[in-house]
Formats: structure tokens, sequence, C-alpha cells
């Protein structure tokens, strides 16, 4: 005589299991979208600060002066001049 298999009232099915990991995935994928997105902002914003403090158009900041437009208006009206 063989004996049933006794199967507890929380077990989790193949199908409820693979439900619960697509879940995860899912989860996971929509965070690190987030994540992602916000670091590509604030890269972005820093990156376009920069640039247009080297061209001008945003003034010095903590009196660090990187502007290279004057400079480079200054040479080309050197050698014009020569």
């Amino acid at each position: 005589m063989r004996m049933e298999e006794i199967k507890p009232s929380h077990y989790v099915t193949e199908e409820k299991c693979q439900e619960m990991i697509d879940a995860a995935i899912t989860q996971h994928n929509r965070n690190a979208s987030m994540i992602s997105m916000i670091l590509g902002i604030i890269f972005f914003a820093l990156f376009a600060d920069g640039f247009f403090r080297i061209i001008g158009m945003i003034p010095p900041f903590l009196g660090i002066d990187v502007s290279i437009i004057k400079e480079i208006v200054q040479e080309v009206l050197e050698k014009i001049q020569s």
C-alpha cells in the first residue's frame, strides 16, 4: 500500500511560481528604468551646465571662469590683424 503524497496548503504550483518570477522581473525592469532615467537627466543637466559655462552663456560659479570664447575671439582677432 502506497501513501498518498501530502501537499501543504501553501504549496506553490509551477504556474504560480512562474507568475511570481515574471512579476519580479517586471518590477526590476521598471525600477531599473526609473533609475536610469533619473541618472540620465542628472548627467545631461550637468553636461549642459558645463557646456553653457564654457561658451560663456552662464556666469562663472564661485569665481571660477572656464569660458573659452573670449580667448578664442582674442586669438582670432590677433591673427586677423597681423
